[in-house]
C-alpha cells in the first residue's frame, strides 16, 4: 500500500501544493518563499528519508508567518492522510541529533491526540529570513493536523541556526521511526484497538 498523500490549500494568503511520500528516498523540491525555511524543510526530508515537494505562494511582503504556519498545516494534513489507519506502525519514537554544540531531543507519539510541547529558547530573532518564533509555529500546525503528541525539547546549544537545524533533522528521523511497520503488530498498536 503506498503511503503517500497531496494536499492544496488556497487562501487570501497563501496558495499551497505540496506532495508527501512517507517512504520516499530523501528526494525534495521546496519552494515557500522563505529560503531559510525551505532549507530546513530539504534537512527534514533528508533525514527522514521522506520525499516532499512543497510550492507556496505567500504574502511573505507582509510576513514569513502565515506562509510557515500554512506549511506546517499542510505537511500534517499529508502525513495524517498518508498514515491512513496506521495499521502496524510502531507508533513511538525518540530521537537525539547532534549539530556541532546543539542536541535536540524528539519524542513523538502517532496518537491522534495532538499536543506540543515546545522546549526551545533561540537568542536571535531570526535567522535567514525565517523568524525565529516561527519554528514553534510551524510545529504547533504540523502536530494539530496530523494527530500527533510531539514533544520538543533543545537539550542545549548556542548557536540558533545549529539549534534549529537539529530540531528539524531530528523530527526527520523520530517520525521516520515512529511510522515504520512492523509485521508483527497486529492492526494498530493500542489497547483501545484504534488510534
Amino acid at each position: 500500500m503506498s503511503r503517500n498523500a497531496q494536499i492544496e490549500r488556497n487562501t487570501n494568503e497563501t496558495k499551497i501544493k505540496l506532495s508527501f511520500d512517507l517512504d520516499g528516498k530523501g528526494n525534495y523540491n521546496i519552494s515557500s518563499g522563505v529560503r531559510f525555511f525551505d532549507h530546513m524543510l530539504e534537512l527534514f526530508t533528508k533525514h527522514g528519508r521522506f520525499d516532499l515537494t512543497v510550492e507556496c505562494v505567500g504574502d511573505v511582503d507582509v510576513d514569513a508567518h502565515h506562509s510557515v504556519e500554512d506549511i506546517g498545516i499542510c505537511l500534517g494534513s499529508a502525513i495524517k492522510e498518508a498514515l491512513n489507519d496506521k495499521k502496524g506502525i510502531l507508533r513511538y519514537a525518540t530521537a537525539f541529533t547532534p549539530m556541532d554544540e546543539a542536541l535536540s531531543r524528539i519524542s513523538l507519539d502517532i496518537s491522534n491526540r495532538s499536543f506540543l510541547v515546545f522546549d526551545a529558547d533561540f537568542t536571535n530573532e531570526r535567522v535567514g529570513d525565517l523568524p525565529s518564533e516561527l519554528v514553534e509555529e510551524f510545529f504547533r500546525a504540523v502536530a494539530f493536523n496530523a494527530g500527533l503528541t510531539l514533544h520538543i525539547t533543545m537539550e542545549y546549544g548556542k548557536n540558533n541556526h545549529h539549534m534549529i537545524e537539529a530540531i528539524f533533522k531530528g523530527f526527520g528521523r523520530a517520525l521516520r521511526d515512529a511510522t515504520r511497520i512492523d509485521p508483527s503488530i497486529e492492526g494498530v498498536l493500542s489497547t483501545k484497538g484504534q488510534l
